[in-house]
């Protein structure tokens, strides 16, 4: 999590532009990450050169590691251009050209322009290779090479887990991310020293209490705030299922990281809060919001987690009176309760978490543990033989590849040298390798989250939010579009903005066609003035640029930090 949010906005620009300024200053200057990135790239690419790894040095390979990020595909491909197979230099009258002359050369040749009257300058070979490097394009280096599987197939004979991700939402202060925490820690795929080592770190700012918590939120603004920001991921596995947990932020300021988490979500953990007066103060807050959008995005099965029972000591009332009230609305939001599970717990103690509580005051609860209930609950059905799509979670840089990228496979499958289209930018880019759960991969299918190193495609083109596509059948680029809405504010013509996993964009209603039955879509009236709340409708909303979006997906609508609407495009 964290060094993806250490290159989401990289700037790959600046960074070139300081290169070419000041060499010499900045061979001193890198960083121990950098160092341990040089030193396996440069043990990368001898090994890709093999004997011929003799004719080029060490200094070569390190010039052409920084100039590319560490991307070896690329320094291979420029060393062996460069200087093990160079292209038999023209030779001038009298003399030899000096290495600008063959630069100059080269540049001049790509553009167009007259050669620069420089020949008489000498520079060393060091200058050269510097400005060499310049003239390679990414087209230069070859394609990665795909073994054409048949994945589907592949897939059925693996015979792997079923994957599942499960998002875990409600009101802030909840206890969350200690939730999890704990329950990483109970299926030990955290350790107690780890537990241990947060515990100080957190006792040092006064928050002994979210060591727990730390396990998750790992970013500094979250630990120093006590307060989830991003989409925290972590992953553990049982007999049957690999789940990924997204860890959604519950304040209200951050819910359109909340809508991201809950679009990337197969079920949902609800948490509230049982101790006296939170609960309350949590249902007039995000955990009504958090349910409608958890219904909005296509997610119907929730397991409740009545968290701090403890402190109201274990009390079946207190636990039914919460049971009661939180079976209303998730109804009134459209969950069928047949879907719908409540598990008293603690998320500090670990009580009925993975075990059974020991305080005799629990003695009353027969039901299931939470990771019981994890594991009764079915992923969606998998849209394995459709389009390839994926939505774009994380952009980052790697010493496999400049531009890595991450996310969840919505539909289709991908394989190792693939073409893929990334929308809206509508660049082309090819799979140079896989990771799927930190292990390298040749193939991968929908509903799995993976690591994709790309390669031949300028960074500048790949964001968050963004579609991998197939370049077959691309998803189509619209700045307007039909939405059929059901309505949790008043709608009229109005600014919105619109929500989609990691995409968001700004617009307006422009125009509300129709207003409909709940449950037949008949038409009620034509072109109403407004909407009412629980009321659905058919508009049509108006972008400000062109964005990814296709019948049958689900988007959410929000205006002035509210959410007002949700609805599938038409």
């Amino acid at each position: 999590m964290s060094r993806h949010q250490a290159y989401r906005n990289y700037d790959y620009e600046n960074d070139l532009d300081e290169y070419e300024g000041v060499e010499d200053e900045e061979e001193d200057e890198m960083s121990a990450e950098d160092k341990v990135q040089m030193v396996n790239g440069t043990a990368e690419v001898q090994a890709m050169l093999g004997p011929q790894a003799s004719k080029v040095t060490t200094k070569q390979i390190q010039e052409a590691l920084w100039h590319y990020y560490y991307d070896v595909d690329k320094s291979v491909a420029y060393l062996i251009s460069k200087f093990i197979e160079p292209p038999a230099p023209k030779k001038k009258k009298g003399s030899d050209p000096s290495p600008d002359d063959v630069v100059l050369t080269a540049q001049s040749k790509a553009s167009n322009k007259k050669l620069a009257a420089t020949s008489n300058k000498k520079k060393g070979p060091t200058d050269g290779a510097a400005d060499g490097l310049k003239t390679l394009k990414v087209d230069d280096t070859p394609l990665p090479k795909s073994k054409n599987l048949d994945v589907l197939s592949e897939y059925e004979k693996s015979k792997a887990k079923k994957s599942a991700s499960f998002v875990v939402v409600g009101h802030v202060d909840a206890g969350k991310s200690t939730l999890m925490g704990r329950l990483l820690l109970d299926l030990d795929v955290v350790d107690q020293r780890t537990i241990d080592k947060y515990r100080k770190e957190a006792e040092a700012m006064g928050k002994s209490s979210f060591a727990l918590a730390w396990v998750l939120d790992q970013r500094t603004e979250e630990r120093s705030r006590g307060v989830t920001i991003d989409i925290a991921t972590n992953k553990f596995e049982t007999d049957n299922t690999s789940f990924t947990i997204l860890d959604a932020p519950g304040h209200r300021d951050f819910i359109p990281n909340m809508i991201a988490g809950a679009s990337q979500a197969d079920f949902a953990i609800l948490v509230v809060d049982a101790s006296t007066g939170s609960f309350e103060a949590g249902l007039r807050g995000q955990t009504r919001e958090h349910a409608l959008l958890l219904r909005s995005m296509g997610v119907s099965r929730v397991i409740v987690a009545v968290n701090k029972l403890d402190t109201v000591g274990w009390s079946k009332d207190r636990f039914d009176e919460i049971s009661q009230q939180v079976s209303g609305f998730l109804q009134g939001s459209g969950f069928q309760m047949k879907n719908v599970s409540f598990v008293p717990v603690s998320g500090l103690h670990g009580d009925n978490m993975v075990r059974r509580s020991p305080d005799p005051a629990a003695d009353w609860y027969k039901g299931d543990t939470l990771i019981d209930e994890l594991e009764n609950s079915e992923p969606m059905a998998r849209a394995l033989d459709k389009p390839l799509r994926m939505t774009i979670s994380e952009v980052f840089r790697t010493t496999q590849s400049p531009v890595t990228i991450s996310g969840r496979l919505d539909a289709g499958s991908v394989q190792a040298g693939d073409a893929i289209l990334i929308q809206p930018s509508g660049e082309k880019a090819y799979i140079k390798s896989l990771e799927l759960d930190g292990e390298p991969v040749d193939w991968t299918v929908a509903g799995q989250n993976v690591v994709i190193h790309l390669t031949h495609v300028d960074p500048i083109h790949v964001r968050v939010g963004d579609i991998v596509c197939d370049t077959r059948q691309p998803i189509a680029c619209v700045d307007s579009f039909t939405i059929k809405v059901l309505a949790f504010d008043i709608l009229m013509p109005m600014q919105i903005d619109v929500h989609r996993g990691r995409l968001h964009a700004a617009g307006q209603i422009s125009e509300i066609s129709a207003l409909l039955d709940k449950t037949k879509g008949t038409v009620l009236k034509k072109k109403p003035k407004i909407v009412k709340p629980a009321s659905v409708a058919r508009v049509v909303v108006k972008l400000g640029s062109k964005v990814p979006l296709e019948t049958g997906q689900r988007v959410v609508l929000r205006s002035n930090g509210n959410t007002v609407a949700a609805g599938l495009l038409d």
